[in-house]
């Protein structure tokens, strides 16, 4: 188990590493024609994102009613913690990453609206750590909440979500 958590220390770093020295590259060289692709792959990113915020309580809320240590329990462990590394992580680190650079490249880091839509999504990312904390409990067989608890801390990225694009879309301020 040890030897694992390292291997994905490991990953975990040395994907920030490429991701922060591609954000660089891109920063330095700023090729013309580039913000729409960037900004295609921004929402594709916050999609990904998204569904699997959407998808993973839904997870827990099966997983709790299986018994510690079945087939099943287990089946959701993998379902979960896949979903999470696999989808969850990478589509957040992508969105914050290509956010942040359209933001600094579209010249909107003066827009009001702007830093109402970051606390927004900073608080969505706050909700991620919470997943990757419950599913890790899951892991452990320590599932600290109830299934009523999932069902309605799964609507908590909705109304986030419908916040985010009413922001980036009307601007209103």
């Amino acid at each position: 188990m040890n030897s694992e958590v390292t291997r994905r220390a490991i990953r975990t770093v040395v994907s920030l590493v490429i991701t922060a020295a591609l954000l660089g590259a891109l920063a330095l060289w700023r090729p013309s024609g580039l913000y729409l692709w960037l900004k295609a792959v921004h929402v594709v990113a916050v999609i990904a994102w998204m569904a699997g915020m959407l998808y993973l309580p839904r997870l827990f809320v099966y997983h709790c009613d299986a018994e510690a240590g079945s087939k099943q329990s287990e089946t959701f462990k993998v379902m979960e913690r896949r979903l999470l590394t696999v989808i969850i992580n990478p589509a957040m680190i992508v969105a914050w990453v290509l956010g942040l650079w359209l933001a600094y490249d579209g010249g909107w880091l003066s827009a009001p609206w702007l830093y109402a839509k970051l606390a927004l999504v900073v608080a969505l990312s706050g909700l991620h750590g919470f997943y990757a904390r419950w599913t890790a409990a899951f892991g452990a067989d320590r599932n600290p909440h109830s299934q009523k608890f999932y069902r309605i801390i799964n609507e908590v990225p909705t109304i986030l979500m419908i916040g985010i694009v009413i922001l980036v879309i009307v601007k209103p301020f």
